[in-house]
């Protein structure tokens, strides 16, 4: 009876035992809980891409106390490297956000993960994801996918070596994950849309179908007013050659700060647009052929000094420009076809500029185009 009283006394402590680790996994699990709901909170708040960057990196590690946190996105086309740069942000200056072409080589996990994958961090396999970073004991990658693509990672890591393990449930990171998955795309999207109607989202200039718009509107404006209108074609001389030596990033860098270099050179009532590729358009209103010369001599002037990039390296740039004027009349009505003459005028321009030797001005009417220097 004595034994019997005993073993039962053991089963109920055991089981008070088992009572107890159960509410505060519990407890542990509904904190958890709100500390995930939380951190999808602020991501999806995020007013655009590089707050939800800035969220999904230095704001998780925050919220979690995690010794590093880096998203990794997978970006083949370098369309959000795009997005970010036309909006001015620069994306190697974004701490703990790595763009790459493809996930795969990161690590052994990625390509085919669907799921957390949490566990011993091991350098050899893990270093790429968490560069710079020493010391690091666990980790666990979050895949963040649309339907079947991957779009990247988002990954946790930890100086703790039972911070992240195979025994820990992963049912909230895989959530985390789906939200982030969204707001991602979510970011991406309204940065696509706020580009799209006005301007070109890698040099923040206008449109093609915007300068087309305006040119009528401007030859309009010129004819009420018995004014002149000159427009610019501008070409980068050798680009092709600038992409196929240092890569396309670069070339992206050296359109955006020979475009920059213009920009602080026009007036707020011109019209700077990037026509496609990498030649870019000036709509200047209230300008004549000979008002028109001195802007490309400033704009030549300002190209003497190479375009040099972060790691030292510097790249020449010269512009052949085409230069074409017009100075409507009150018989002049169809400003469609007024607006193609012009353009095609100065686009034949350009065209000699480049066939003359490129680094020039044509202007339309003229024989001999002009030597830059």
């Amino acid at each position: 009876m004595t034994d019997s009283v005993a073993a039962l006394q053991e089963r109920l402590a055991a089981t008070q035992a088992q009572l107890h680790q159960f509410l505060a996994d519990a407890k542990q699990n509904q904190t958890a809980m709100r500390r995930v709901q939380q951190q999808e909170l602020e991501l999806l708040q995020a007013a655009s891409l590089p707050d939800f960057l800035r969220r999904a990196t230095a704001g998780v590690q925050a919220a979690y106390a995690l010794d590093a946190v880096t998203l990794i996105i997978e970006d083949p086309h370098h369309e959000v490297r795009h997005l970010l740069i036309g909006n001015g942000d620069h994306p190697g200056e974004m701490p703990g956000v790595l763009f790459v072409d493809t996930l795969a080589g990161l690590a052994p996990q990625l390509p085919a993960l669907h799921r957390p994958w949490l566990g011993r961090f091991v350098r050899p396999d893990h270093q790429l994801l968490f560069p710079g970073v020493e010391g690091l004991q666990s980790l666990a990658l979050l895949p963040l996918r649309r339907g079947e693509r991957s779009t990247g990672t988002l990954n946790f890591a930890s100086r703790v070596p039972d911070r992240f393990t195979h025994q820990h449930a992963s049912d909230f990171l895989s959530h985390l994950a789906a939200v982030a998955s969204v707001c991602l795309e979510n970011a991406c999207n309204r940065a696509r849309v706020l580009k799209s109607g006005l301007s070109d989202y890698l040099t923040g200039w206008h449109t093609r179908r915007y300068l087309n718009s305006r040119l009528r509107e401007e030859l309009a404006r010129a004819k009420r007013r018995g004014g002149s209108l000159s427009c610019l074609m501008i070409d980068l001389d050798h680009f092709k050659s600038i992409n196929d030596t240092y890569g396309h990033l670069v070339g992206d860098e050296v359109l955006r700060e020979v475009t920059g270099r213009i920009e602080g050179l026009i007036r707020v009532s011109d019209v700077a647009a990037r026509f496609g590729g990498d030649e870019l358009a000036l709509l200047l209103p209230d300008t004549d052929a000979n008002s028109a010369r001195v802007l490309v001599q400033r704009i030549q002037a300002a190209m003497t000094a190479p375009v040099e990039f972060a790691s030292g390296r510097t790249v020449a740039v010269t512009l052949s420009i085409g230069l074409a004027a017009a100075q409507p009349t009150r018989a002049d009505a169809d400003y469609k076809d007024m607006a193609e003459h012009l353009l095609a005028e100065a686009d034949a321009a350009l065209y000699r500029a480049k066939s003359a030797g490129r680094n020039r001005l044509a202007v339309a009417g003229d024989t001999d185009p002009d030597f830059s220097r």
